[in-house]
């Protein structure tokens, strides 16, 4: 094979990563807003803090689904 191909390959296989990398900060910094927020809300009512652990959680999966589709996508465009 020629080795600017192999070259090639090596590149966009670590700009995938990296790429996939900072995509990732984007849905860890959404979680500690949303963790913190949800704690802040419990700790200033307490009377709430199961509804607002409910709608944490329910964040929290959404945020995820985000960082899976961001990983999915990576492997789909390679």
């Amino acid at each position: 094979m020629d080795a600017n191909l192999l070259a090639d390959v090596a590149i966009s296989g670590n700009l995938n990563a990296i790429g996939y990398g900072l995509a990732a900060i984007g849905p860890g910094i959404g979680l500690g807003f949303l963790i913190g927020k949800t704690i802040e809300g419990m700790a200033r009512q307490p009377e709430v803090s199961g509804q607002l652990r409910a709608t944490m959680f329910l964040g929290v999966a959404f945020v995820e689904l985000l960082a899976l589709l961001g990983i999915v996508a990576g492997f789909l465009f390679a």
